[in-house]
């Protein structure tokens, strides 16, 4: 159960990350219908982002984002959500219609899961790819202390 949840986080995570452009293109080839009706349709709002100082030290209020919610139950009775960053209603829509079909235990949801891996591994490269280009910019800066030859 517990393996479950944590796999459908990272579903989730990558929906959440994916572009609109990516998700279209894969609705495109997945081929669902679109039978469904809204349990919440797609709204904007903020959100609060918070941080730790260091990583692990003490919360702050970094700031608030805007974000967009919706929840859809399919004909079959599958239910999907999706939370993103952004504005962007098609995006979230498509991202709810591909959690609720990665909850079938169909070809659907193989087909759909092919999908997001291909997105999860296109992401990690582009993760990979920003992280080079950070880190051929770092300076590591480093003090030295000259002693004083008694003379």
């Amino acid at each position: 159960m517990r393996h479950e949840i944590e796999q459908r986080q990272r579903w989730m995570a990558i929906l959440a990350r994916a572009s609109r452009e990516e998700l279209e293109l894969a609705y495109a080839d997945l081929a669902v219908d679109l039978d469904f009706r809204w349990l919440r349709m797609p709204e904007s709002g903020l959100a609060l982002v918070r941080g730790r100082a260091g990583g692990t030290g003490s919360l702050f209020n970094l700031g608030e984002v805007t974000m967009t919610r919706c929840a859809l139950k399919m004909s079959d009775g599958t239910t999907g959500f999706a939370f993103i960053l952004g504005r962007d209603r098609r995006r979230a829509e498509l991202a709810a219609i591909f959690d609720a079909v990665l909850r079938r235990a169909d070809e659907k949801a193989a087909s759909a899961l092919q999908f997001v891996v291909k997105m999860g591994q296109a992401q990690a490269a582009r993760r990979e790819l920003k992280s080079r280009k950070a880190a051929s910019t770092k300076v590591n800066f480093f003090a030295m202390t000259r002693g004083m030859s008694p003379e």
